[in-house]
């Protein structure tokens, strides 16, 4: 669709979400106390009528989209009219904004002035079309960042942007290039202090870590029975041991590490299975050349199974896969957050990950042996688990009740909300 002023930044409709379980504060009294749930009615009573736009790349396929796709219904359950556009792109666009993506964790890119402007352009476009009636307006991670500098806003409008990436080394060409745009926000957010650049100025900084949301179909409880059905028909043995990687398909979630672990976990458990399942985001083209690595892995291992959101896998079989496995693996080396580490712990699963980002904050204390380095060590880590059931499942617990302390929804609403109320002041 050509970018005009007829056709406005793509809306994603979420107002079918508004009957789910998740947009009544009751529904979370047992996991996060009275206090937490009236503090944010209370701040929802103060933001009544305040407008808020979200803009970022993909409805789908990625931590941002699905924190979205929690956080809004609550917004509009509340009074607060929310609502969450995508920017416009195209192949070109979303090639180099991975590779901005790449370069904010580290990885080495050379910028050209074709670049510069391509990205740019695409920014300029989408701020032209973005409806100007909000009040604030989020913007999530470098695809859409300079949108703030080139929409010809009122001070009256407020901007956040948020980074949910490890940029706690970024490439300092890239960053050189996006921080004037940053700058120009009313605040920023990352998930923790350490990734936060040491030249970014500005007056509003903070530190809010994704969370998950229990009662979704994602981590909602499921009966055992349910699960074995939903895996069992998907080919997957349920008489035999079963490790379980649920990531994007992305150099940096290490899959192909990931199945070198299993290889050598194979050598001494040849009964062991491997599920990779993925999501294919719209603004990540990089993911179907991984997508085709894993696959040639795949093919002459008849216990390595890799399923997609494009075959037919949804939030419920994630859900099943997570609370089956005897060992979930998210060997990152680079990592935002890493929400599928809590949504294996809220499903007391053992997990072995990579020490990377903010896996470690999610980690029980007395479990930390459990963040690995290398190939060697993920293997050893996984036969330790697998040998002693009594340890896989005191781990799970004690992950469990780490992620119901500090890393469930209502808490991330309130930081969110709290942050909004203070750039409004």
């Amino acid at each position: 669709m050509p970018v005009s002023a007829s056709h406005p930044l793509p809306k994603v409709a979420v107002g079918r979400h508004l009957s789910s379980e998740s947009v009544n504060l009751e529904n979370y009294h047992s996991w996060v106390g009275e206090a937490l749930a009236a503090e944010i009615r209370e701040l929802g009573k103060d933001l009544q009528g305040v407008r808020i736009c979200n803009v970022n790349a993909t409805a789908a396929g990625g931590g941002v989209a699905e924190l979205l796709s929690r956080i809004v219904p609550v917004h509009l359950a509340l009074g607060i009219p929310t609502e969450w556009r995508l920017i416009y792109g195209d192949k070109d666009f979303f090639t180099i904004t991975k590779s901005f993506h790449n370069a904010l964790q580290g990885a080495k890119l050379s910028l050209t002035e074709e670049t510069k402007r391509t990205y740019l352009e695409h920014n300029r476009q989408s701020a032209e079309v973005l409806p100007d009636d909000y009040d604030v307006f989020i913007v999530h991670d470098p695809q859409p960042a300079a949108i703030r500098h080139f929409k010809n806003s009122s001070a009256q409008h407020k901007w956040i942007w948020r980074c949910h990436i490890d940029s706690s080394a970024p490439n300092s060409e890239v960053w050189e290039f996006l921080r004037p745009y940053v700058q120009e926000y009313d605040a920023a957010v990352f998930t923790m202090k350490a990734f936060q650049p040491g030249d970014l100025d500005l007056a509003r900084i903070v530190f809010i870590p994704p969370a998950i949301d229990p009662v979704s179909t994602k981590n909602m409880e499921l009966p055992a029975d349910v699960c074995h059905r939903a895996i069992g028909e998907m080919g997957v043995d349920l008489h035999r041991p079963l490790l379980a990687q649920i990531s994007r398909f992305d150099p940096w979630k290490d899959p192909l590490g990931v199945i070198r672990a299993y290889r050598i976990v194979k050598e001494s458990r040849p009964e062991i299975q491997l599920a990779m399942l993925g999501a294919m985001a719209g603004d990540d083209p990089e993911a179907w050349g991984i997508l085709d690595k894993i696959n040639a892995e795949a093919a002459d291992d008849p216990d390595l199974y890799v399923f997609t959101n494009l075959t037919g896998i949804g939030s419920m079989e994630v859900n099943a896969f997570q609370r089956t496995a005897d060992v979930v693996l998210q060997k990152s080396l680079r990592e935002g957050f890493g929400l599928v580490v809590a949504e294996a712990f809220w499903k007391s699963r053992p997990v072995v990950a990579g020490h990377a980002g903010g896996i470690p904050m999610q980690f029980p204390a007395g479990y930390e042996d459990y963040l690995v380095e290398s190939v060697e060590d993920c293997a050893a880590k996984v036969l330790r688990l697998l040998e002693n059931r009594e340890l896989a499942e005191s781990f799970g617990r004690a992950g469990q009740a780490k992620i119901r302390a500090e890393f469930l929804l209502p808490r991330l609403i309130r930081d969110e909300l709290r942050l909004i109320k203070d750039v409004l002041r």
